[in-house]
């Protein structure tokens, strides 16, 4: 915060109903106005500049150096791994790979309900957990859509599936950065981690039953219920024993791929009584050699190998202080304001996809560097957009933190007494809804959480892990998310169209998690 207090009314209410107008904003704009995105995201970053500035006291100087940050996040982590991995992604079409890989995982069932539970679900978690940021659902729509699904469903479908994954991903970062708050009572990364697997196992449970029912009903989930529990228990029960006893680092690496595992193991014994397909036909899948399929999968091996290895501790502390590549990262005060800031390209994920896209061009026969670089032309051209969309989002959630609106509206729900509890998973919500981020979620409302939690002799670790929780839930309309999934499936524009088709099942989730979350305070 940047300002001298974040109550600039003097009476907290008024300070709520001005903090929370970004957000009512949002909303109404894509759902009720049904403007574009970068519309909508332009409009509120114009709106949040002035409520700042005018009401808040934040000055310009703060206020154009919050959006010059904005625009450097948002460039450099995000949008460079958005590029990257759909740079990847067509590379593996262009070259014959992607069909290869898709005849994969059609073979292991043609019904395209297990497709969805094999691609939309667990592949989307795996990928969640290797890289976060967008890359999952991103790469897991257009697999659907090539599949037959139709591109806003497969976007709403990977969306939601997200929800199973988004505490945990890239390496359990979201969890993991507790450490740095120094928190009060002591609460850890893993008390926290630990605290999640009695609400998230739930929900994970939950996600394969509603993914099924959205593109087939009742009579979908009846015909594949051993495939939706397979998936389901298998996902849940593992990731609540890492999350319990080793902590959140790979509780969506290990769990997903067992999940994968144990439904391609149940397919081999058993089919549903009747095969679904969407277009009311089989698609036409050609059958590979073992050989080919290792190749066509070898794009995400190799981006999930790099990105792990960009991931270890060890590799990270070489562009920390006093690392031996410390050099390389750029500090600096952002001229004409207090904000710092570092970047650091070569250590950034988007890194470790560029050298996952030069290993499989170099690897590939008939992928040359002219085709490669067509590509990448043609990827920048459709997410430029998207890419100034999600930088005026962030620069609308640095506007909000820097000028203090995210401390009153944490402060006033904190206010509520016992009734906080209730309350605890809302704001999480709100925080990633800004932000797209469930990290920076944990950053901006973990500490509040903590201190009311103490303030009100409530159990802390619990309210911490609420805030985590209701994040996660909130990526489903979050509109960084939605810019990153109609991008991904050349939907530009319909973001309204995809914020109204995931929102009743975010406000569901977000209603059970606080319901949930007050029962478990008067338990603990």
């Amino acid at each position: 915060m940047l300002v001298e207090q974040y109550n600039p009314f003097g009476q907290i209410g008024i300070t709520v109903l001005v903090s929370i107008i970004p957000i009512l904003l949002f909303l109404i704009c894509l759902t009720v106005l049904k403007m574009k995105g970068i519309t909508t995201a332009l409009i509120n970053l114009v709106v949040t500049f002035v409520l700042v500035y005018g009401f808040f006291h934040l000055s310009f100087g703060n206020g154009v150096g919050s959006i010059i940050q904005g625009i450097i996040q948002g460039l450099v982590p995000i949008g460079y791994i958005i590029v990257m991995a759909v740079w990847l992604y067509k590379i593996s079409v262009n070259s014959g790979k992607f069909d290869v890989l898709r005849s994969s995982i059609a073979g292991i069932s043609h019904d395209q309900r297990i497709q969805l539970l094999l691609i939309g679900f667990c592949f989307n978690a795996f990928l969640e957990g290797a890289a976060g940021f967008g890359v999952p659902v991103a790469i897991c729509a257009v697999l659907l859509m090539s599949l037959g699904f139709k591109p806003l469903q497969a976007a709403m479908l990977c969306l939601i599936a997200n929800g199973a994954s988004g505490a945990f991903g890239a390496i359990g970062i979201p969890v993991g950065i507790i450490d740095t708050f120094d928190l009060q009572e002591g609460i850890s990364s893993l008390d926290v981690s630990r605290m999640t697997a009695l609400t998230l196992p739930l929900i994970n449970l939950s996600i394969p039953f509603l993914m099924v029912w959205l593109v087939d009903g009742f009579k979908g989930i009846k015909e594949t219920m051993p495939a939706i529990l397979t998936t389901g228990i298998t996902y849940a029960v593992s990731q609540a024993l890492f999350t319990i006893f080793l902590g959140p680092e790979i509780a969506d690496i290990v769990p997903p791929i067992l999940a994968m595992g144990a439904l391609a193991l149940l397919c081999k014994k058993w089919s549903p009584k009747n095969t679904f397909f969407l277009s009311g036909h089989d698609l036409e899948y050609e059958k590979h050699t073992a050989k080919d399929i290792i190749k066509a999968w070898s794009p995400f091996y190799l981006l999930t190998l790099f990105i792990l290895i960009w991931s270890l501790p060890a590799f990270k502390g070489l562009f920390a202080e006093g690392g031996a590549l410390s050099s390389l990262v750029a500090n600096f005060t952002i001229p004409g304001s207090e904000i710092n800031m570092s970047l650091d390209i070569i250590g950034a994920t988007g890194s470790a996809l560029l050298v996952a896209v030069i290993v499989t061009i170099l690897t590939t026969k008939n992928m040359t560097f002219q085709t490669s670089g067509r590509l990448l032309k043609e990827t920048v051209k459709e997410f430029w957009v998207p890419i100034i969309m999600i930088c005026a989002i962030i620069g609308i959630a640095k506007l909000m933190t820097y000028g203090g609106m995210t401390i009153a509206l944490g402060e006033a729900a904190a206010k509520t007494g016992s009734a906080f509890p209730f309350i605890s998973p809302i704001l999480g919500w709100i925080g990633v809804f800004m932000t797209g981020s469930v990290v920076n979620n944990n950053t901006l409302f973990a500490p509040i959480q903590a201190t009311a939690g103490a303030a009100l002799s409530t159990n802390s670790t619990l309210l911490v892990a609420a805030n985590t929780v209701g994040g996660v839930i909130a990526k489903l309309v979050s509109p960084q998310s939605i810019a990153i999934a109609t991008a991904a499936v050349g939907q530009q524009g319909k973001e309204s169209t995809l914020t109204k088709m995931t929102l009743k099942y975010s406000l569901g989730f977000l209603v059970f998690v606080c319901i949930w979350t007050f029962i478990l305070s008067l338990i603990l």
